[in-house]
């Protein structure tokens, strides 16, 4: 095995959570005591390591997909001193330590699983999009690949409603795939361009394009304030308890400048894990 080498402190365990929390995730799978995903034709694992994790097999093009997978790319030790000004977050923070957010390595996967979770809960979410994964993607050994756009935009509505998607979702996703935009090409435009390109596509909202900002490219200002899992969370950790509206969850934008992303990670991921107290 080669090893990605990773800077302490670094919680596998913790970093790979949101792939069991809802049930088995197909392209991004758990299998005893590591994370499995097809990424150049080839299924790799990924599991702990000291210094890291050991990825096999490992080149070149399953570099970047690894990276993602265990959010390698993150700077850890700014946003842990900035948060150590936070009476709230630097608890959360505390009981957190090595966690590494996820992402997403391929931008139509990632906008698939927005599509899927809007408005039904992670658990639905996830099963929906097991269903299309096992339909229309590889199955390698253990992992799928996740459907490419290409095969996806062969695909009609009907099929995709037989999974247990909605007309309007079913709608989205072959949208998605058939639009002619390059989606590896939003990496190249500011917070505000990604948004609003994307929110011109049908059924892609600012709650969608917020979480493409944050999940798979990864940017520090991405605040996804309407997310009904962010508003409960910060609602637990700075309300007592009390529901905010996502226009006061909004506003906590400006608190948590500049680390807007690591900060709601790992306040959902607290929310789960470590709650308030």
């Amino acid at each position: 095995m080669s090893l990605l080498a990773l800077p302490d402190p670094y919680d596998f365990e913790l970093s790979t959570e949101r792939f069991r929390a809802f049930g088995p995730d197909l392209a991004n799978l758990w299998h005893e005591g590591g994370l499995h995903r097809v990424a150049d034709g080839r299924e790799i694992r990924i599991e702990a390591a000291p210094g890291g994790v050991d990825v096999e097999p490992f080149d070149s093009h399953v570099d970047p997909v690894a990276r993602a997978l265990v959010g390698a790319d993150f700077e850890l030790g700014p946003f842990y001193e900035w948060a150590g000004g936070d009476e709230v977050l630097c608890e959360v923070v505390a009981r957190l330590a090595g966690f590494r957010p996820p992402l997403a390595p391929d931008p139509y996967e990632a906008l698939v699983s927005a599509i899927t979770a809007q408005q039904v809960s992670l658990f639905s979410a996830f099963a929906i999009r097991n269903r299309m994964v096992e339909r229309f993607g590889e199955r390698a050994v253990h992992a799928y690949a996740f459907p490419t756009r290409e095969r996806m935009a062969r695909a009609c509505e009907d099929e995709l409603t037989e999974l247990g998607f909605s007309r309007r979702k079913a709608e989205y996703v072959l949208g998605v795939a058939r639009t002619e935009l390059d989606l590896e090409a939003l990496r190249n435009l500011p917070d505000d361009e990604v948004k609003a390109t994307l929110t011109a596509l049908r059924g892609l909202g600012e709650w969608t394009a917020d979480w493409f900002l944050a999940r798979f490219l990864a940017r520090p200002h991405a605040w996804p304030a309407g997310d009904l899992g962010l508003v409960k969370a910060v609602s637990a950790f700075y309300a007592g308890g009390r529901k905010l509206s996502v226009a006061e969850v909004r506003a906590f934008a400006d608190r948590f400048e500049p680390f807007q992303n690591l900060s709601a990670h790992y306040l959902l991921t607290g929310y789960r894990v470590a709650p308030a107290r």
